[in-house]
């Protein structure tokens, strides 16, 4: 079916990672891909015209870390220093997740992803079987990992079960759905693991051609400790290990040094910023202008909803965008392009997806439309500083992906919002009964 969305403000690529608003314009989508965008009606004709006055359509919003299931811990073990939060709070309640506990809080996590404008996510989570069977029913994109973990100190590469099913996950979905479902690899720390587990699995990540998804130099602690035990920091001790010899994106980055960033640069390794959860964990402020002015591929994640506390990449936005002009004592650090870049390009690039990311001809339809009504959002003088600065999550009128529509108008059309909100419910009852 051909598409065609009229009488709407359009944030389109300009051809050079920017943007150029279109005042009153037309976007044409053919199947799922974007066909026509101009001021002018196309002379093609269309199956079907949507009028779309008083929106602004929008690349769709990439978040690029998280922990879905973990929406059925938001709450627990706030103000609590991350080392804590995870070992004393969050660990000890995951422990007594079944697959089905997952299952629905992923499922609880599509619905506010997708009503506040996410179209695409990187999520690491164990029975992430569950989170791609979800993906498929909802119509959104997922990057999805299993990831490896030891304990163990004695235990081995062969024994060790957690590489096994993150490789049979790789084997059995990548790809799915046309390839709007990946599969990532995933190491989920260093102070998680050990030596000969992350070279082992790096290996077979690098055999396989996949791609790779760690936590790194979140905190002080874990970065000084890695230090003192290895004599080096996180990011070589895992490029030592080879596992930036696979396209990597790591979260956080808060501690990592100048050497690490170069380093980093050289190997074409990722980042992921979390402002929200950096902040409220009390983790410190990640070196994002420094990172961008190197040139290293920034992208924007919300991490889990136990330490965000929620999902809404408008927020992300925002923060990324104040913050560091905050921090530094310049408000030219941080510009509205390079905000809305980290939230839709720049994630594109880090997933893997080069058919996403800008609204041009040739690319996925994967978009928003921001309701323009809401007196916040008025004057619209300069869209870019409008996405960034002034909407919320709650603005968002529409999400599409691969040309078709996931959520319109406080409706969801894919999932079953009631009954994903009744079963979340009794997993919270038996969670802390």
């Amino acid at each position: 079916m051909k598409l065609l969305l009229k009488n709407c403000e359009i944030l389109a690529d300009d051809g050079a990672d920017g943007y150029r608003w279109i005042k009153n314009g037309f976007l044409g989508i053919d199947g799922d891909t974007i066909d026509y965008l101009g001021e002018q009606a196309p002379q093609a004709p269309y199956d079907q015209e949507k009028d779309m006055g008083g929106k602004l359509v929008c690349p769709g919003l990439i978040n690029c870390h998280g922990h879905t299931p973990m929406t059925l811990l938001r709450g627990v073990g706030s103000d609590l220093p991350l080392q804590e939060w995870l070992f004393d709070k969050m660990m000890p309640i995951e422990d007594q997740f079944t697959a089905e506990d997952i299952r629905v809080g992923n499922a609880l996590a599509l619905l506010e992803m997708i009503s506040t404008g996410t179209t695409s996510y990187s999520d690491m989570y164990f029975h992430a079987d569950t989170a791609v069977e979800n993906a498929r029913q909802a119509g959104i994109k997922a990057n999805l990992c299993r990831p490896n973990q030891c304990f163990n100190s004695a235990e081995t590469y062969a024994e060790n079960t957690r590489a096994k099913e993150s490789i049979e996950l790789y084997k059995t979905y990548n790809g799915a759905e046309n390839g709007r479902i990946l599969i990532d690899f995933a190491i989920h720390a260093e102070y998680t693991n050990f030596p000969h587990i992350v070279e082992a699995y790096s290996a077979d990540c690098k055999a396989l051609g996949g791609r790779m998804h760690i936590h790194l130099s979140e905190t002080k602690k874990e970065h000084d400790e890695c230090v003192a035990k290895y004599g080096k920091t996180p990011a070589r001790w895992f490029d030592d290990l080879g596992t930036f010899a696979s396209p990597t994106f790591a979260a956080h980055c808060v501690w990592v040094t100048e050497e690490d960033m170069a380093l980093m640069k050289a190997r074409g390794v990722s980042v992921v910023h979390n402002p929200t959860s950096n902040m409220k964990l009390g983790s410190g402020f990640a070196p994002i202008p420094r990172m961008l002015e190197l040139g290293l591929n920034v992208a924007l994640g919300t991490d889990g909803a136990a330490s965000n506390n929620n999902l809404n990449m408008m927020e992300e936005m925002h923060l990324a965008a104040v913050l560091h002009n905050g921090y530094t004592q310049d408000p030219t650090v941080m510009k509205p392009v390079q905000v809305l870049n980290m939230a839709t390009r720049n994630g594109a690039r880090l997933q893997g997806r080069t058919d996403t990311g800008s609204l041009q001809v040739g690319k996925k339809a994967d978009l928003i439309a921001i309701d323009l009504s809401h007196p916040h959002l008025y004057p619209n003088l300069d869209p870019l500083a409008l996405m960034v600065y002034s909407a919320q999550g709650s603005d968002v009128a529409m999400t599409m992906v691969d040309g078709r529509i996931l959520y319109e108008n406080g409706e969801f059309l894919t999932l079953d919002a009631d009954k994903i909100l009744y079963e979340a419910k009794k997993c919270v009852e038996r969670l802390y009964r």
